[in-house]
């Protein structure tokens, strides 16, 4: 008969052994949903666009590490890090780089053209830091909180961010919400402000930085928001840094009230818990101009055409807005300060007020209509409920 002592001994090291297996599988769990999914656009730019200013291009079938290979992904996102702590964009963080390759983006940390858009930086502080959760190994939590020194290095004193960071003498300048710069940087502060697990390693003084940073821009979103006639509305793509008045960006893109970007700021404004009467109003007078602005009866349709060589691409596709009755509410990507109109434009700059005036080139090459505002609807009803219990401005 065995030795009870031996018999207890023996049952606490299957729990310790149930136990550790239950912890390096949870391990591992968490290091293969490290997803590369938001770096996907910067991928599809660098493969896609031959672009003679990257500091590196791909070769042919470039080869890939698999998603589950994490820390070799890590290691190519540390090599891409610029001496700021920020990222270049339009880079494959999964691509397997020549020897070449590496010398090459190794000799470059010096070169500062570092950025925000297409998902750029705040993605790569994410993952950096999943990663070092998941392995503990400091390279990462070193490379990671440089990447959150470099985004509060690049906020404004009014709390907003510019596209690129050092400042560039051009429209990057300007507060960018356009492709998700902005959201993208808040949205990342929020996950450490509301202590997301995979940022405990952070210091309490870094914390409060980050925190202060967060507050910032919260406000600098209420600031921004467009005040047409009186009337809270939205935002535009891009506001200038001074001012925070709607600004132009590129040729094709007018100050406007933008409703595909302003989606992303009420989502975020709404998941704010105890907002504050401030920010209640500042949803619930978006969610009202979202309503306000729908269009009915009115869809978009891609066709074929004979493919033509423009300045920027082969050409293909064209599209044109159709009547149809039972097409869901759909709307435009801007509407004109001052009269609320559709608006379009071209790469001259001129305003148009019809998607057929706009050149082929841009008219298919460009998302002017939009059903993003519907998924801020979509949520309306339960915020409402719990923040605004007696004032349904969709009613």
């Amino acid at each position: 008969m065995m030795n009870p002592t031996k018999k207890n001994y023996l049952a606490l090291l299957m729990v310790f052994a149930l136990a550790t297996t239950f912890v390096n599988a949870q391990s591992d769990k968490k290091a293969a949903d490290i997803s590369t999914k938001p770096f996907g656009d910067s991928e599809r730019h660098w493969y896609g666009i031959k672009d003679e200013s990257n500091l590196v291009n791909p070769v042919p079938n470039q080869p890939k590490y698999p998603e589950s290979d994490y820390t070799k992904i890590a290691d190519n996102m540390i090599l891409f890090q610029c001496a700021n702590g920020g990222w270049p964009k339009n880079y494959d963080m999964k691509a397997i780089l020549t020897p070449e390759q590496v010398e090459k983006v190794a000799s470059t940390k010096a070169i500062l053209h570092t950025t925000f858009d297409n998902e750029t930086t705040y993605t790569h502080v994410y993952y950096l830091a999943q990663v070092y959760t998941a392995t503990k190994i400091e390279k990462y939590k070193v490379a990671c909180e440089k990447g959150i020194q470099f985004i509060l290095d690049a906020q404004y004193a009014n709390g907003g961010w510019p596209q690129y960071f050092p400042l560039e003498k051009n429209y990057s300048r300007h507060i960018t919400f356009n492709d998700g710069a902005y959201m993208g940087i808040i949205n990342l502060l929020d996950k450490i402000v509301n202590n997301n697990p995979n940022f405990s390693f952070l210091d309490e003084a870094l914390r409060a930085k980050v925190t202060q940073a967060y507050n910032k821009g919260i406000d600098c979103i209420l600031n921004m928001q467009i005040k047409d006639k009186g009337r809270l509305t939205a935002w535009c793509q891009q506001h200038d840094e001074e001012t925070l008045a709607p600004a132009w960006a590129r040729k094709f893109e007018p100050p406007s009230i933008c409703n595909a970007e302003s989606v992303g700021v009420v989502l975020f404004l709404m998941k704010i818990k105890n907002p504050s009467d401030r920010i209640i109003q500042s949803i619930q007078s978006a969610v009202k101009w979202f309503a306000d602005s729908k269009i009915y009866n009115t869809r978009v349709e891609s066709f074929e055409i004979e493919a033509f060589e423009s300045k920027y691409k082969t050409v293909k596709r064209d599209v044109r807005v159709v009547a149809d009755a039972v097409a869901p509410p759909i709307w435009t990507r801007y509407y004109e300060l001052g009269t609320n109109k559709p608006l379009f434009s071209d790469r001259n700059s001129e305003l148009l007020y019809s998607l057929a005036e706009v050149s082929v080139e841009r008219r298919s090459g460009y998302a002017w209509y939009t059903y993003e505002p519907q998924k801020a609807l979509d949520k309306y009803a339960e915020w409402q409920q719990k923040y605004a219990p007696s004032d349904n401005v969709l009613k």
